[in-house]
């Protein structure tokens, strides 16, 4: 089970980020996570939002390079190891963020692994609450 990731290419220059967060805002487009990993040059804006297809056509239609990225997203305990428990199941994770979640029980954190067909597999065998799209909008 995956969710759906808006991928954003943004340029390392002053008042760029704003200019996307505009767009989405201006659309009523909700974050609910983000990550962003930069180089001197530019950065990559890692976003889940509560309308995807139109997150990417809206930015796309203002000039900003977006795409879609299938994603892991699990439910783990929010206790100290609750996050050690998930990695221990899986080798091959690219990069990973937390959300916030309305749960003080819970954290919820998204995966993108090497392989995510093969660890979704592995987090259901291993009964790792996986979350759908409408989970991580609620």
């Amino acid at each position: 089970m995956f969710i759906t990731q808006v991928s954003v290419f943004v340029e390392n220059d002053k008042g760029k980020l704003s200019e996307i967060t505009e767009v989405l805002a201006r659309e009523r487009i909700d974050i609910r996570a983000l990550s962003i990993a930069d180089t001197s040059d530019f950065g990559i804006l890692r976003l889940i939002v509560n309308e995807p297809v139109k997150a990417i056509d809206v930015l796309r239609a203002a000039g900003i390079t977006a795409k879609e990225t299938p994603v892991i997203a699990v439910r783990l305990d929010d206790t100290p190891g609750g996050l050690h428990s998930i990695l221990t199941l899986l080798d091959n994770v690219e990069y990973i963020y937390a959300f916030v979640s309305r749960s003080e029980k819970y954290a919820y954190v998204v995966i993108r692994c090497e392989d995510s067909e093969n660890a979704v597999k592995i987090l259901e065998n291993n009964n790792v609450k996986l979350l759908s799209d409408a989970d991580v909008l609620m």
